[in-house]
């Protein structure tokens, strides 16, 4: 009986103990070791189970019913497995250490995916910890700094869009990369919402790129917005507000400074005093125009997956202020995806993201830096806005006006929905199926209202009207793309033989159509005025058949395509691949060129896997790789139909009493053809120290053949437009990183660094080495030897002195030079100065891009520092063109020469002297700088406190973005962008703010 008892007590125990077991729960935090960033996505398994989860995007986990006895198995693609004994703890944090040998990371290329180790080219990738918690309308704008060979040029402007240049300039006719997003094709990714991407590719070499035919010759970005995993339920809501405000004024003078400059101008000039009787005001225009803008950023998403679905759903609105008063931009997006397995082999699933997007009216600054400070704000009575003075008042207005009495006159929206639906199955064993059709469908609508402006001029005593007519103005566009793609992929092993072999059909249609029309009626034929407050009343209907003006324009391209890629490699250490791409396209069917064919081959060894490596411990990893291929660019010279030209006036003839118009043909197309790049690069990639140290130098050498180039006909002949065109892009790219911890692993740092050269050279644009393409006004140059787009015009030695300097020096062809005048070099030797002595006087292209980044934590706090820089660039100002109208002086006309020895840079005070005018290196400025461009701090909830209050995670952070700017140009931001040929010049550019913003990201 005794020993029954002491059997019933015992199995009574084992079950309690039992029970309680399977009643643990245990949460958690996973980081990763080389960054100390969450790891996102990790698997947590009990050992022997089916019962698992995986990691939210700050890292976090939780897992129900885990016995106390039990071992959970941490792994992640690319990572260590790791594994840990509960012993009964309910909260479990783990490091994953990178599985450095193996580097079985698999990584987005073209078409499907692949081990990172197997790559033989320049492939980055950013993680969504890099993008989602930036104050960036954009996410391309947190890619500055980050990324070896991209150029990344921001804007303060709310809701413009980056500028983005990899590994140089290709092409006089274009350069932006091509966007892949979640498959599709894209022109940009503005529509995106941050906090809903995955990761970021960035392809910059041959052998990745090829697999994109015409597209893929100023490099690819491929975005994979978020899809759920396999887990629990989980939602995530991450929040951010702020504010933002110009730190960096333009330095222009003052009231008392304008009236010394500008009477001693009136004198140099030979003209009367200016009466300043009404003209007794000091107002600083930047301080009228500018504000204090707010911005938050809100985002909701859900997941939940079940054993055959998945499903994901994002939700954001955002909503930002401009740095000038009144200016505003919203956005809200949406992303709804979903995953079904019908079966273990046969998959289907959807994807959708949409946004619709109302843009800021923008005015700009030019105004505010050109407007005489001597003139008040506003009359006497606050009520209505100020004249300028007569000097300056028919080119200039009050920079108030657009801010205020044309605020919000331009009203747009852009909505756009992209989107697919595709369709997988695995048969054979090997092989996998998959065909994807995608849709991109955006509508841009826009409507204006130009009302009558009516000011106090002070010569009148009264209010005046300083234009004659109102207008209505309306727009809309729409563009379509239609995609569809058949892959098919092969995936084995032979023994010590690996293999990924792929191949497809593709197809590409677009569609656009724009119609746009405007209507306007003067002053004095106004019956019924279109009232200024009532949106309602801004369509060109309102106008009736007053004077109108009507505009379109369409075009429609298709392109098929036949791609077949090889990825192989033999133990792991030596590598080899090919791709090959096959794309006929509509645009130049008519000449016979419709196919042209685009590809690479690339070679890899992995040195550190060689026997004689194993008896040295101071490498962990040595990969040695290069690759060379052709590559197109989708470049046409800006014509949409490029082998059927336009027709123009060429003239006109009198028959009888009628005058009839001669039309001509725009110009003669040759055998036009894509442009095609030829690229190769080398490099490798090491890990040192204990995976400590990660060192990947890259040199490139890219070489645009075929650009289309518009050549001017001789003697009467027609002009002519042909593949002549030849721009080299080459130098070294290197990213580093050293990642470390401290005493016993609460303290955990990485730095990484990257640094690009830029060599950029025009080899040819025709016929010889005098073909030069002008932009920019005359300012930039492209020429044969030279930089694209370099700046053109005179060297500034210094400012004639006396007269007798004015003789001594060379004579001057271009006028006649007086003291005080500045003075230019001979640069041809002939022993004059003449037209013939402009030469490049500055390059808008860095000689080099660098960034640096510094990541700290410490237990639950983390610290991030980004910094970045360019170097050797100039920047081209002409805001301060003073031929139209007399402007506001900068205040480093202080310094003009006023006198003999007085200055020997800054010239008289006398826009009549015309020499000084033109175009020279005076208004060059250096282009470098270096930005603390974001610093972050955050703190991470400890899961055992918020599992009490049924939350995941929780994390706080605060964002300072553009701290601080070291620069010495003098407009607001040295950060200029521009087109292929003209760029780096700045007409009155957009501050860039700096930006605070306080968040959480809170899931449960």
């Amino acid at each position: 009986m005794k020993l029954k008892s002491i059997l019933i007590l015992f199995s009574l125990f084992s079950f309690l103990g039992l029970f309680a077991q399977q009643q643990i729960s245990v949460r958690g935090v996973v980081k990763e070791n080389t960054t100390g960033e969450p790891a996102i996505g990790v698997s947590i398994l009990v050992k022997g189970t089916t019962n698992g989860t995986i990691t939210d995007i700050n890292g976090n986990y939780s897992l129900s019913n885990v016995p106390s006895n039990a071992t959970l198995v941490f792994s992640y693609i690319g990572m260590l497995t790791h594994e840990e004994n509960v012993n009964g703890r309910t909260s479990i944090n783990v490091v994953m250490m990178e599985d450095i040998q193996a580097l079985d990371e698999v990584v987005v290329i073209g078409y499907g995916t692949a081990r990172k180790r197997d790559l033989t080219g320049s492939i980055v990738s950013v993680s969504a910890a890099d993008i989602a918690d930036r104050p960036s309308t954009n996410p391309l704008a947190s890619l500055q700094g980050k990324v070896a060979g991209v150029q990344v040029v921001n804007t303060g402007r709310a809701g413009q869009d980056p500028e983005i240049r990899v590994r140089g300039t290709n092409s006089i006719n274009g350069y932006a990369p091509l966007y892949v997003v979640d498959g599709l094709f894209s022109d940009n990714i503005n529509y995106l919402n941050p906090a809903d991407i995955e990761s970021m590719e960035i392809l910059k070499d041959p052998s990745s790129l090829a697999i994109f035919g015409v597209r893929g010759a100023n490099g690819v970005i491929i975005i994979n917005t978020k899809r759920a995993k396999a887990g629990q339920t989980l939602v995530n809501v991450n929040s951010s507000f702020g504010y933002k405000e110009v730190t960096d004024r333009m330095p222009m003078a003052n009231a008392a400074q304008f009236r010394e400059l500008y009477n001693e101008q009136r004198v140099n000039q030979g003209l009367v005093p200016f009466d300043y009787t009404n003209w007794n005001a000091d107002t600083d225009w930047q301080d009228e125009i500018f504000q204090r803008g707010f911005l938050s950023n809100n985002n909701v998403s859900i997941t939940g997956a079940s054993e055959k679905n998945r499903f994901y759903l994002g939700i954001g609105y955002t909503s930002e202020q401009g740095n000038i008063i009144n200016e505003k931009y919203s956005k809200a997006t949406v992303n709804l995806n979903s995953d079904y397995n019908v079966t273990n082999f046969l998959r289907f699933g959807f994807q959708v993201n949409g946004s619709r997007t109302l843009p800021a009216d923008s005015k700009g600054v030019s105004a505010a830096i050109k407007a005489a400070p001597i003139s008040p704000a506003y009359d006497a009575t606050g009520e209505l806005l100020h004249t300028l003075p007569d000097f300056q008042r028919a080119q200039v207005w009050n920079p108030l006006i657009d801010i205020e009495t044309r605020a919000n006159t331009n009203l747009g929206v852009n909505n756009r929905v992209a989107g697919n639906i595709y369709g997988e199955v695995d048969f054979l064993k090997n092989f996998k199926f998959k065909t994807t059709y995608s849709l991109d469908y955006s509508v841009g609508e826009s409507r204006g209202f130009s009302p009558i402006i009516y000011v106090y001029n002070p010569d009148i005593a009264g209010k005046e009207n300083l234009n004659t007519s109102e207008s209505v103005s309306q727009s809309k566009s729409t563009r379509t793309v239609a995609q569809s793609d058949y892959i098919l992929t092969y995936n084995n092993s032979f023994g010590l033989h690996n293999l990924t072999a792929t191949a497809g059909i593709t197809t590409n249609y677009i569609e656009y159509s724009s119609l746009k029309a405007s209507r306007s009626q003067n002053i004095e034929d106004i019956i019924f005025s279109i009232p200024s407050d009532n949106t309602d009343k801004w369509w060109i209907s309102s106008l009736g058949n007053k004077s109108s003006n009507n505009g379109s324009s369409q075009y429609k391209r298709f392109t098929m395509s036949y791609l077949v890629r090889g990825l192989y490699n033999y133990q792991n250490k030596y590598l080899f691949n090919a791709s090959y791409r096959r794309d006929g396209a509509s645009v130049f069917r008519s000449v016979g060129n419709t196919w042209d064919n685009f590809y690479s081959f690339g070679a890899g060894w992995v040195v550190s896997e060689e026997n004689f490596m194993k008896e040295q411990s101071f490498i962990d990893y040595l990969k040695l790789k290069g690759s060379w291929g052709v590559l197109g660019s989708q470049n046409t010279g800006g014509y949409n139909y490029p082998t059927y030209p336009r027709l123009v006036s060429s003239g006109s003839a009198v028959f009888g009493d009628n005058i009839i118009t001669g039309y001509s043909i725009q110009y003669l197309p040759q055998n036009l053809s894509w442009e095609k790049t030829y690229a190769w690069e080398a490099g490798l990639e090491v890990t040192l120290l204990n995976n400590r140290l990660r060192i990947e130098p890259v040199y490139y050498n890219k070489v645009t053949h075929d650009i289309i180039v518009m050549l001017s006909g001789f003697s009467g002949a027609r002009n002519s437009l042909e593949n002549l065109g030849k721009i080299q892009n080459k130098g070294f790219e290197i990213a580093a990183s050293w990642t470390d911890k401290i005493g016993n692993g609460d303290f955990g740092y990485t730095i990484s660094g990257n640094l690009t050269t830029i060599d950029n050279k025009v080899l040819s644009l025709g016929r010889g080495p005098e073909d030069a393409i002008y932009a920019g006004g005359g300012v930039s140059r492209s020429l044969e030897g030279y930089p694209v787009g370099h700046f053109f015009g005179y060297q500034v030695i210094g400012v004639y002195q006396n007269r007798e300097d004015v003789k001594r020096y060379y004579p001057n062809r271009l006028g006649s030079p007086a003291p005080g005048d500045l003075k230019f070099k001979d640069v041809n030797g002939d022993g004059e100065i003449t037209q013939d002595d402009r030469t490049m006087i500055g390059n808008p292209t860095p000689d080099l891009t660098y960034g640096l980044n510094i990541n700290l934590n410490y237990k639950n706090f983390d610290l991030g520092v980004d910094m970045m820089g360019v170097y050797g660039n100039e920047v081209y100002r002409t805001w301060d063109d003073p031929t139209y109208a007399q402007l506001n002086y900068l205040t480093s006309r202080m310094n003009r020469w006023n006198g003999e020895g007085t200055s020997n840079w800054e010239p008289i005070l006398n826009p009549a002297r015309a020499l000084n005018l033109v175009n020279s290196n005076y208004f060059i400025e250096d282009g470098s700088f270096v930005r603390i461009r974001n610093i972050q701090l955050g703190y991470t909830f400890n899961s055992a406190i918020l599992q009490k209050i049924h939350l995941k995670s929780l994390r706080l952070y605060t964002n300072i973005q553009n701290v601080k700017t070291w620069s010495r140009n003098t407009g607001y931001t040295p950060e200029i962008g521009g087109s292929a040929l003209a760029f780096g010049i700045d007409g009155g550019t957009y501050p860039m703010p700096m930006i605070y913003t306080f968040g959480f990201n809170l899931t449960f």
